[in-house]
């Protein structure tokens, strides 16, 4: 906080809402909270525009609610409010945002002497809520705000509160205002965007790889160069589905113990960023999807299809979540043989599934315990208890045997020992296997498992030399020669 201009307490101050007292915007979060819970409202939105701003804040506020106490506020300005009034300055709500949504702030915070906002005739911002503060106030106000439509309250006003504002409104501000005090949000740099599109979860596109791995054809270029170049449109396309994931279920990611630090959930990125981020990514996904082929473009329709089934309905109910994650991963590997115009094993397909699947009730599991640590018994926004760890754990290691086991029967067939110089050299990869699964499930019960086993497989040096061992064993098996 810079304060620069102090303020006689015995002029009122009246504060902002939206990107002032919280980074995120509160009638975005209405929208998107009523189109996850009624999809056909997204129909009656354009409606309800048409009407007015006014208008349209009512209808979403009649259908929705917003939880004000799960809302990230800015902490120092928080702070500073609550300062001004132990010191016995009259503190007031006055926002665009629906009266309901107003309210619900203002009764969680404790803090104002009162509250206006908009209703379903009178939208206000800008003038219209200049004239209401005046009405209440006359001429002697401060303002808090973080905007350009904020300008002509500040211009009336006695003293500005300026919070994240650009240089360029700042500086319109202080030509006709003295400044009180001004508060920076903390900049959405790149580390920020990057942890947003999970970059890190790119190394589960690697997968599109594998057909070209199994099929040794990693020095036809043309190949490579269509493997690549699916790569690339498969992870931008993930990328745009989870910050359309992450903005789905904002709510839920506020509660979660872990999930609530994410850059949405803690207003460090804001709503219409991530909207025009996610538009970008997929227009650019789709179109290098169309430079490879028809068919891989087709795939990456069905994946774009299934996975936002996933996000918006299916990450629900209690098995169908894991079993579609592992047919996702599945699905990553057939649009790689489709990019390269391969048939797929059918052991290979059968292994990922089993595979994954694992992976996904670790994922689960680990998410279960944490809850459990917390002392809480139910996740929000999926149908899984902490009791259901006896059913999962066990299910998640037969799972990861049964990959075990399919990669066992893989090695004796006739088709592996034509493609492999010395085929008894898996062996060794299948007992790497067994270790590295076993030790995902030991840690995932102790409680040392990360919410994604990809990240932690990253950081463990166990996972990493099993890996490096288990890569060694299949290449030498390919290419060791026969003496």
């Amino acid at each position: 906080m810079h304060s620069s201009h102090p303020t006689p307490p015995t002029t009122p101050l009246f504060v902002d809402l939206d990107g002032t007292l919280t980074p995120t915007d509160t009638l975005l979060e209405g929208a998107f909270a009523l189109i996850r819970k009624q999809p056909s409202s997204l129909l009656k939105l354009p409606f309800w525009l048409l009407r007015g701003r006014a208008a349209l804040k009512a209808n979403i506020a009649r259908d929705t609610r917003i939880d004000a106490a799960n809302l990230p506020y800015h902490a120092s300005l928080l702070d500073y409010l609550r300062e001004q009034r132990a010191g016995g300055r009259r503190i007031y709500l006055a926002t665009a945002s629906h009266q309901q949504t107003a309210d619900a702030v203002a009764n969680h915070l404790e803090l104002f002497d009162g509250v206006i906002a908009s209703d379903a005739s009178s939208n206000l911002k800008g003038r219209t809520k200049l004239a209401a503060i005046q009405s209440m106030a006359g001429g002697d106000f401060a303002y808090a705000g973080d905007a350009a439509a904020d300008l002509p309250i500040w211009q009336q006003a006695q003293a500005a509160i300026l919070v994240g504002t650009s240089p360029k409104v700042g500086a319109e501000v202080r030509l006709h205002t003295p400044v009180e005090a001004e508060f920076s949000h903390p900049r959405a740099d790149l580390r920020v965007w990057l942890r947003a599109l999970r970059i890190h979860q790119w190394l589960k596109n690697l997968l599109i790889f594998v057909p070209l791995l199994t099929a040794f054809s990693f020095f036809d270029l043309g190949k490579l160069g269509a493997a690549l170049l699916a790569f690339v449109s498969f992870s931008l396309a993930a990328s745009a589905t989870y910050l359309l994931n992450d903005l789905w279920d904002l709510d839920n990611d506020r509660v979660h113990p872990r999930k609530r630090s994410r850059p949405f959930a803690s207003g460090r990125l804001g709503i219409p960023q991530g909207l025009g981020a996610a538009a970008l990514m997929l227009t650019a996904a789709l179109a290098m999807a169309g430079s490879v082929s028809g068919g891989f473009l087709a795939m990456l329709l069905v994946y774009l299809v299934a996975t936002s089934a996933y996000s918006w309905r299916l990450k629900q109910y209690v098995l169908i979540d894991v079993l579609t994650l592992s047919l996702l991963y599945t699905l990553r590997i057939l649009a790689g043989a489709v990019a390269i115009n391969v048939a797929t094993s059918p052991w290979l397909l059968a292994f990922s599934v089993f595979l994954f699947l694992s992976l996904a009730l670790i994922k689960r599991c680990s998410e279960l315990i944490s809850l459990e640590q917390l002392g809480q018994t139910t996740t929000r926004g999926r149908d899984y208890r902490v009791s259901d760890q006896q059913v999962l754990t066990p299910l998640g290691v037969a799972a990861a045997l049964s990959a075990v086991v399919i990669f066992g029967l893989f090695i004796t067939t006739p088709d592996t020992t034509q493609h492999y110089t010395q085929p008894q050299l898996l062996w060794f990869t299948g007992v790497g296997l067994i270790y590295w699964l076993a030790r995902l499930w030991i840690k995932t019960v102790r409680g040392e498992m990360h919410d994604d086993p990809i990240i932690f497989a990253l950081k463990d040096f166990g996972s990493q030399v099993t890996i490096a061992i288990m890569l060694a064993a299949t290449l030498a098996a390919r290419f060791l020669p026969i003496y």
